[in-house]
């Protein structure tokens, strides 16, 4: 749980500067915050995720061009983008490598038939390319504000993730093989 409210860090901090400023002292709050958490885990001697350097990478580009240009539409765009680089990476590594990303980071906790985790690996890629979309259209369909999406970002996508996450286990629990903690399957 201490792991994935460090994750959420940049974002909570986001959210609560555009209640107190706005859009672009915001993002200057977030792009802040997302450098820190890299110096907290280099200064800790914690490990450094791939993701949190995609997200550093993301945030830095899109909050730059955002304060630079004075324009919300490049922060709106952030969202999307990184979701759509983790739903292109997991299809990509798959198709051009052999390699299933999802496989790899959970692999050790549960064991699934090589069908499953392909399936897996896709409906993974599948859900971060719906949710960039689905950020596209809160952002820029007209039909919200600006505050809107600020809380869609914050609260929306993330409730979007718990379904899905609640969806994909109940799926998983339809192919899971239990583990005895030997590597293998206990008898029925």
């Amino acid at each position: 749980m201490k792991k994935f409210l460090f994750d959420l860090f940049p974002l909570f901090l986001f959210f609560l500067a555009y209640r107190f400023t706005d859009i672009f002292v915001a993002t200057g709050v977030a792009m802040a915050a997302a450098v820190l958490q890299i110096v907290w885990l280099k200064v800790t001697g914690r490990p450094t995720e791939a993701m949190h350097w995609i997200n550093l990478t993301v945030i830095l580009v899109f909050g730059g061009a955002t304060i630079w240009l004075h324009s919300d539409v490049f922060i709106k765009w952030k969202p999307t983008v990184l979701y759509w680089l983790f739903g292109g990476a997991l299809v990509f590594a798959r198709l051009l490598f052999g390699r299933n990303l999802i496989r790899r980071l959970m692999e050790k906790q549960i064991q699934l038939p090589d069908a499953a985790w392909d399936k897996l690996n896709l409906i993974w890629a599948g859900f971060f390319l719906f949710a960039g979309a689905i950020n596209l259209y809160v952002a820029f369909s007209g039909h919200f504000t600006e505050s809107q999406w600020v809380s869609f970002k914050a609260f929306g996508l993330m409730g979007l993730m718990i379904v899905f996450v609640i969806g994909q286990s109940l799926w998983l629990g339809k192919h899971i093989q239990a583990d005895d903690g030997a590597g293998t399957p206990p008898k029925a």
